[in-house]
């Protein structure tokens, strides 16, 4: 029999929240994160709004050297993976330091930290480059780093598939235990890209939302005048433990990872298939890991990023898989609220996934004003709803056509 994977522990840095409870009570509130953009002078850019995480100090963590040194997308990780071990109540010592992994991945890694010593080289040379410059931008340095303020000597990789990196992380997690590679595993993934370069190519491509006028309510999936996404920016961390691991230690058991599924489009190195073919495959995948039915899903956190060719083709798969349980089957996008946080996208989505299961409120999905002919199912608009949920789908897509999709459900004695 299967091992059963359980989630223990929650920790995350968002545009709306510097922790679970905060970044949760937001997105029940229907609260934004989006504003102007801060990191640089945006003037001379197409979009001059963005997510930025708020009043978050790495200091008061690591010290103003450490600070100085790590990128922002590895303070991200480290801190909310922080929280996560506070939250499941884990020690870590000499007993099971080497039974404990990590899978934090990030769709871009150390950013902030490339583009800061590129300036360096260009203007002083190459001797006052940082020697940290390489080991703080690689997208695997955020996992080693909690490894290393951790003392986790298990499993340790990085996953990189885009905006899927999160969820992908959850799902590979899950599988390092189930081959009994570890007892437990944080899992998540974190990004930082808020650099002008980086969002210059954004907006050459479209991709980005331009409603610079009214930031809070320029991200708006499923809506028919959505003109791209909000970036974003953050982290997400879960503690994934075998159910016996965690009986073991008397941990509080806060849900249980039940499927995954993940696939890949072949199709466009940005854009996906318009009918969403690869995308059913993958929750196809999950359902069948899960051994559920799609009357059994109860809500669908969906990737919803607010571009036109995302939402239209998530729509379509949804459809394909669920068919007419497509139309009973409620449906949100937080990144109505947090923007799009890359690589961290799936990993916080599936914490929220967690509190809809404890608190039974589905998130809503903001802005959401004119009906798209194309993407007709309910997205729960506007307003946080109350829900029996038992079993939820959470879907994230990335470039590449890399699609990802984890259910994670109710915990019961009895299984599925």
């Amino acid at each position: 029999m299967s091992k059963r994977i359980v989630i223990t522990g929650l920790g995350c840095i968002s545009p709306v929240g510097n922790d679970v409870p905060t970044t949760w009570q937001s997105l029940r509130d229907g609260k934004s994160g989006a504003g102007p953009l801060t990191r640089y002078d945006a003037t001379e850019f197409k979009t001059k709004i963005a997510a930025e995480v708020k009043d978050f100090d790495g200091k008061d963590i690591f010290g103003y050297r450490e600070a100085r040194r790590l990128d922002p997308y590895a303070q991200y990780a480290i801190a909310s993976s922080l929280e996560a071990q506070e939250d499941a109540g884990l020690k870590i010592d000499d007993q099971n330091r080497t039974k404990i992994g990590v899978v934090i991945g990030s769709g871009i890694g150390g950013m902030t930290t490339l583009f800061r010593e590129l300036k360096v080289f260009d203007e002083k040379g190459p001797r006052r480059v940082s020697p940290f410059m390489v080991p703080m931008m690689i997208a695997d340095s955020a996992g080693s780093l909690v490894a290393i303020r951790l003392g986790i000597r298990g499993p340790n990789m990085a996953v990189v598939t885009a905006c899927a990196t999160g969820t992908n992380a959850v799902g590979e997690a899950a599988e390092i235990i189930r081959r009994d590679h570890a007892d437990v595993m944080f899992a998540g993934g974190s990004d930082s890209v808020f650099l002008p370069v980086a969002m210059a190519s954004l907006s050459t491509m479209t991709a980005l939302s331009k409603r610079n006028d009214e930031p809070k309510r320029a991200s708006r999936p499923f809506d028919l005048n959505r003109d791209g996404f909000v970036m974003g920016e953050g982290a997400g961390v879960l503690l994934l433990e075998s159910l016996e691991h965690a009986q073991e230690r008397g941990a509080r058991i806060l849900a249980e990872v039940t499927g995954y599924g993940f696939t890949n489009d072949a199709f466009h190195i940005s854009a996906p298939a318009e009918n969403g073919s690869g995308a059913a495959e993958c929750m196809q995948q999950a359902l069948d890991r899960a051994g559920l039915d799609v009357t059994d899903i109860d809500y669908i956190n969906a990737h919803g990023t607010s571009t036109a060719l995302n939402d239209k083709s998530e729509t379509a798969a949804i459809k394909t898989v669920f068919g007419e349980q497509a139309y009973n089957t409620p449906i949100s996008s937080i990144k109505s609220m947090t923007g799009h946080m890359l690589g961290a996208a799936g990993a916080l989505e599936a914490i929220v996934c967690v509190k809809v299961l404890q608190d039974s409120v589905l998130p809503p999905t903001i802005n959401y004003e004119t009906p798209d002919p194309e993407c007709d199912l309910d997205y729960v608009p506007n307003s946080a709803r109350t829900a029996q949920v038992k079993h939820i789908m959470s879907n994230s897509f990335g470039f590449g056509g890399h699609n990802a999709t984890i259910i994670i459900s109710q915990y019961s004695e009895y299984g599925v």
